[in-house]
């Protein structure tokens, strides 16, 4: 796939002969959600210092937190769009501008309505940029170790939130919150433009092939021919899907295509479920923590359990799925993170609030490395930036609800018994969703069906 006057895409050298670029793709989006990540889990450090010193209430800013959280992932349907026709350096790299930007505004910010101006309208743009563009770039990098690159993508948030909020937290106490706000914004900016110009849009862009020299056969280099079998709408058997052999962009699955399919809407339905919960534990854990009487040091430690859970689960769980049928790693980590959220709901001590945690990150982080590599398996890798970028912006767009709902029901309640049982509940019925998906193989379709 090169540009229309015969050169590669977004800048990109030939390498052919080189070595395989697609793991520097996929270590360099570790680094990217590394930073944005690191950044985003550091807001509940930032939170009590940004009341203590205006007065703006919590709740204020946990709606615009939510706000965030809701613009982001609806924006990016459109970032997998432009990932697709710009390729990801120009894209991520334009995210790591408006990013900053936001943050920077909200680091300056007098009042609450700048606040949402930074948190919820500017820093939503560039953070768009970053989980779409990095995971639908590297599942066209892969196939047979697809899980693995994603795996190691998905560990960059993890990481991400393990080392970023101490930091913040030692530069507020120095520095105050606006400076914090301010410097990590700066730095992570810099570091995210920087590592853009490790991307290239595929394989085929520069002379290589997925997975390097031994491509799986089954996904061979875009520009050859599928086989076609059955309808776009069919309700795909297991029995039924044939493996595929070639993937050709002129029949390969769209995402209009896609929307239209049942299997979309159980993927979307089963992580529609689990996202909606997904943030709680990182907004509300330290808060949660200290209503049971913990010192605000071992109520942090609530927030680094889920991020050494989270990048053990997604170093695990990558690699594991590309061994195992995808759908069971799926499962498997749902099954967890439903008892995860039951140890929460009832932990009256650090060991079983840590270990419930813990366990919470590791399904978690399992659950989201694998989801870009699953959507590929089933619709290929010709549009996967559309394809997951519509998925993020539909089901993941729920995770800004959570967290609002938890602070309504904590008032409403005076705890967080409710909401952790609840957030159990939801992620029980996307166990559910997830035993109704067939084996995940390219599914068939007929040509511009």
């Amino acid at each position: 796939m090169t540009a229309s006057n015969g050169s590669p895409p977004d800048g990109a050298s030939v390498l052919i002969g080189q070595p395989f670029h697609g793991w520097r793709v996929a270590w360099a989006g570790f680094w990217v959600l590394f930073i944005v990540y690191g950044i985003q889990f550091s807001y509940g450090t930032f939170e009590g210092a940004i009341s203590s010193d205006t007065g703006w209430s919590a709740s204020w800013l946990q709606l615009a937190y939510a706000s965030y959280i809701l613009a982001y992932s609806a924006v990016s349907a459109w970032s997998g769009q432009l990932t697709d026709r710009f390729g990801p350096r120009r894209v991520i790299a334009g995210g790591a501008v408006l990013l900053a930007a936001g943050y920077l505004v909200l680091s300056s910010a007098g009042n609450l309505a700048m606040v949402f101006v930074g948190l919820a309208v500017i820093a939503p743009l560039g953070m768009s940029s970053s989980w779409v563009p990095a995971n639908a770039t590297v599942v066209r990098w892969f196939t047979e170790r697809r899980g693995l690159a994603t795996g190691i993508v998905g560990s960059g948030g993890s990481a991400g939130g393990i080392v970023a909020p101490p930091i913040a937290a030692w530069l507020v106490e120095q520095y105050g919150w606006r400076t914090a706000i301010a410097v990590m914004a700066v730095t992570g900016g810099v570091l995210m433009a920087v590592t853009a110009t490790v991307f290239v849009r595929d394989p085929e862009s520069i002379g290589q092939e997925p997975d390097g020299p031994a491509p799986d056969p089954r996904d061979r280099p875009l520009g050859r021919s599928r086989v076609a079998s059955r309808p776009a709408d069919s309700d795909v058997d297991s029995a039924d899907v044939r493996d595929p052999k070639t993937e050709d962009p002129a029949t390969a699955w769209t995402a209009p295509q896609a929307w239209r399919n049942s299997v979309f809407w159980r993927i979307f339905g089963m992580f529609a479920l689990t996202f909606v919960v997904v943030f709680v534990p990182f907004a509300h854990g330290v808060q949660y923590a200290r209503s049971l009487g913990f010192s605000p040091l071992w109520a942090a430690g609530v927030i680094s359990s889920v991020g050494v859970g989270g990048l053990v689960g997604r170093i695990v769980t990558g690699p594991l799925s590309d061994r195992i049928d995808r759908r069971r790693a799926v499962m498997l980590a749902l099954a967890v993170e439903t008892l995860s959220f039951v140890g929460i709901a009832v932990s009256d001590g650090l060991v079983l609030l840590y270990a419930s945690s813990i366990a919470f990150g590791l399904s978690y982080g399992g659950s989201v490395a694998v989801f870009p590599a699953l959507v590929a398996d089933y619709f290929g890798r010709t549009h996967a930036g559309a394809i997951v970028g519509r998925f993020f912006a539909t089901a993941g767009s729920c995770a800004a609800v959570g967290p609002y709902v938890a602070q309504l029901l904590l008032g409403a309640t005076g705890g967080y018994g409710w909401t952790f049982s609840l957030a159990a509940v939801s992620n029980a019925c996307a166990l559910g969703l997830a035993f109704t998906l067939p084996r995940p193989v390219l599914l068939p379709k007929q040509p511009g069906g």
